[in-house]
């Protein structure tokens, strides 16, 4: 798959990456060349059953377990309240 440069320095601006010319160029050639890869594996030919381990995991009910250590992990983060972390904005409005 061929990708444009544009393409990856609109995801690097999404991302909030200042990519430099070398930069993007570079970029542009290697994920262009992972989804090439990508690309190939999704026209790799595979049947249901083949192998072992397709459809040999079984998940279990998906439910929240008891934690008991809420308030003892929260005293060692550097700003929490509400029973919750607290984290700086890293993201403008708009974007």
């Amino acid at each position: 798959m061929n990708l444009e440069k544009k393409d990856v320095l609109h995801v690097a601006r999404l991302a909030g990456l200042a990519l430099t010319e070398e930069e993007a160029v570079r970029m542009t050639g290697e994920i262009s060349s992972i989804l090439g890869y990508v690309e190939a594996l999704g026209k790799v030919p595979v049947t249901e059953g083949e192998g072992e381990s397709l459809g040999a995991f079984v998940p279990g009910e998906d439910r929240p377990l008891p934690f008991e250590a809420t308030g003892e992990v929260l005293s060692l983060a550097p700003d929490a309240g509400g029973g919750f972390f607290r984290v700086p904005r890293i993201l403008e409005e708009g974007r």
